[in-house]
């Protein structure tokens, strides 16, 4: 008799990625479906809202994560709340970033939302709601350094 496995849930998933943003792995690559589809609603001006596919998530995202790192030290992901679905699939997570600004030292921190599906143990749909004033604050303040 074998053992069956258990794919992990949006809920393994999402611990999986705070892990990644905290311990800097380089990202959640590995916990996307091919056909994923990112998305973040609320994105600024001129950044795209809509990402479909895994492939295409990582061009946008690698840069990004990258010159977001130089910029600012994420000290640790507070305020987790997780909200369970009526869909096992899916759970909506309520968290905040918070870190360091590198230039100054300031403290700083950002409420999200998100709502993540979770298909055989990978991302399938990843929507973001992200407090874009608060991010371009905290960006430009390590600009202005």
């Amino acid at each position: 008799m074998t053992e069956s496995t258990v794919a992990p849930g949006p809920r393994e998933i999402f611990e999986r990625l705070r892990r990644h943003l905290l311990e800097n792995l380089g990202g959640f690559g590995s916990e996307l479906a091919e056909d994923a589809v990112i998305e973040v609603p609320f994105a600024p001006p001129g950044r795209a809202k809509r990402h479909e596919g895994k492939e295409a998530f990582l061009l946008f995202s690698g840069p990004e994560q990258a010159a977001f790192a130089r910029r600012f030290a994420l000290d640790e992901i507070r305020n987790v709340v997780v909200h369970e679905t009526a869909d096992s699939e899916v759970i909506v997570v309520e968290y905040e970033l918070a870190g360091r600004v590198l230039a100054t030292g300031r403290q700083a921190s950002s409420p999200f939302i998100g709502v993540l599906r979770v298909r055989d143990g990978k991302i399938v749909h990843w929507r973001e709601y992200q407090n874009t004033l608060a991010m371009i604050e905290i960006m430009g303040q390590s600009e202005r350094a």
